[in-house]
């Protein structure tokens, strides 16, 4: 990332406003317009003079000879350092919290998180853990009716697995019992990728034929652990919202355009990996345009927030266009971000 050109006030307020107003108004900004809405009293001249060195300065371009001008990756970048120079911590607003304290276990957490980030921005909304592999806190068998037996399964960071089992006998509550109590004295604290490979083990083992308990056991818990995945990693939602916002406030970003950020979204290992790699432990990680690594995103600005909660990282953020809302995206993505933290606490 190249260093700001150094600015005088009067410049970087200039900028400031005519940012901001071509956010909003997607239109490019006149020296007239600004000379009347800067609030700084200064005439066309000097106004059109101060754009000139702007642009000199590559923060500024003017489409048109006719026309204003509107900002460049550059511009927005120098526009959202002054933001985060100035900015106070936001505080989620509680009907969006409470929304999220209903939600159960992690995913769903994270899943109604990027579902919030999306509808607040109108943009892509994404949430995503890299915290370390579930590890078994507890498993139960419980008989039902005729020859059936309901595993269930309950792991760190909020994991809970239930699957029906059909048996040849029909199981006995007090075996089913001891069964469980088994399995959780012997692999208790292990990770479900651990505990697969060592019940693996201990079924080939001839021993395990003449301890009708013991055998039994392992293979209930082994089918039982059979279907659950460890919790996807990262939780995406808001393409038609992003593609409804586009429609109205910015005709240039075809889905042409759109259709590198979809993919990526349809295969998020890859955005994972992408995420991954902007988010270097800083609280805040903002992308704006051209800074993205990858050329197909340089439409997209990317604003993000790191959480933490003693045993697991993640991040929540949102990905939009270039002239998206600065101010108050950063202020959801980073009051959303202080939410999920202490929500988290508590898994």
């Amino acid at each position: 990332m190249t260093p700001s050109p150094e600015l005088s006030e009067r410049q970087r307020r200039i900028l400031a406003r005519l940012v901001s107003e071509y956010i909003e108004q997607g239109e490019p900004v006149s020296s007239a317009w600004l000379a009347d809405h800067s609030g700084l009293g200064l005439s066309s001249a000097t106004v059109r003079h101060i754009l000139a060195h702007l642009e000199e300065q590559g923060l500024l371009r003017q489409p048109h000879t006719s026309a204003g001008r509107v900002p460049t990756d550059s511009g927005y970048r120098l526009y959202v350092d002054n933001l985060l120079g100035t900015r106070k911590r936001a505080k989620l607003a509680p009907d969006v919290e409470a929304r999220l304290r209903r939600a159960g276990t992690v995913g769903d957490v994270l899943g109604h998180v990027s579902q919030e980030l999306s509808r607040v921005s109108h943009h892509v909304g994404f949430a995503m853990t890299t915290g370390p592999a579930p590890r078994l806190r507890h498993l139960n068998f419980v008989s039902l009716d005729g020859h059936r037996v309901l595993v269930v399964v309950v792991a760190t960071g909020g994991h809970i697995s239930h699957k029906v089992v059909e048996t040849a006998d029909e199981p006995n509550a007090a075996l089913l019992s001891q069964a469980a109590n088994y399995i959780n004295q012997e692999f208790a604290g292990l990770t479900l990728t651990e505990i697969r490979a060592a019940i693996f083990d201990r079924l080939r083992e001839e021993r395990v034929l003449y301890d009708a308990l013991m055998s039994r056991a392992l293979e209930l818990a082994q089918t039982g652990l059979d279907d659950l995945q460890a919790e996807e990693t990262l939780h995406v939602q808001g393409a038609s919202s992003l593609l409804d916002e586009l429609s109205a406030r910015d005709a240039s970003l075809t889905y042409g355009t759109l259709r590198a950020l979809f993919h990526m979204m349809e295969e998020k290992h890859r955005l994972v990996e992408l995420l991954t790699r902007y988010l270097d432990g800083h609280d805040l990680t903002i992308v704006i345009g051209s800074e993205h690594l990858l050329p197909d995103l340089h439409p997209f600005s990317l604003v993000a927030s790191m959480f933490h909660d003693g045993d697991r990282t993640g991040a929540v953020g949102v990905i939009g266009p270039t002239r998206m809302r600065y101010h108050r995206t950063i202020s959801v993505v980073d009051s959303v971000s202080q939410a999920v933290s202490r929500m988290l606490e508590g898994h």
